[in-house]
């Protein structure tokens, strides 16, 4: 499992930071959730629906961006909203 996430049963395993940096442009840790060059497969975690307004990266691993919810999902019409753990 990492960090919560079911990776057996979503048939994931961790990426290596520089194949992260060459497909992203960005380093593990700050990999924003919106704005990639390529168009990537994203998942959701559907429990991120309790909150009002959650927080991500923002490019950098020392900087992050506020964002409703609803209007991450939104802005993600690619992204499938699951269960992750």
């Amino acid at each position: 499992m990492i960090a919560g996430v079911d990776a057996d049963r979503l048939g994931l395993t961790p990426a290596k930071a520089d194949r992260v940096h060459s497909v992203t442009r960005f380093s593990i840790g700050g990999v924003p959730p919106l704005g990639h060059v390529q168009e990537l497969e994203t998942m959701i975690d559907e429990s991120l629906k309790r909150f009002e307004i959650v927080w991500a990266a923002a490019g950098t691993p020392h900087d992050v961006f506020g964002i409703e919810t609803v209007a991450l999902i939104d802005a993600s019409p690619g992204a499938q909203v699951t269960k992750v753990s």
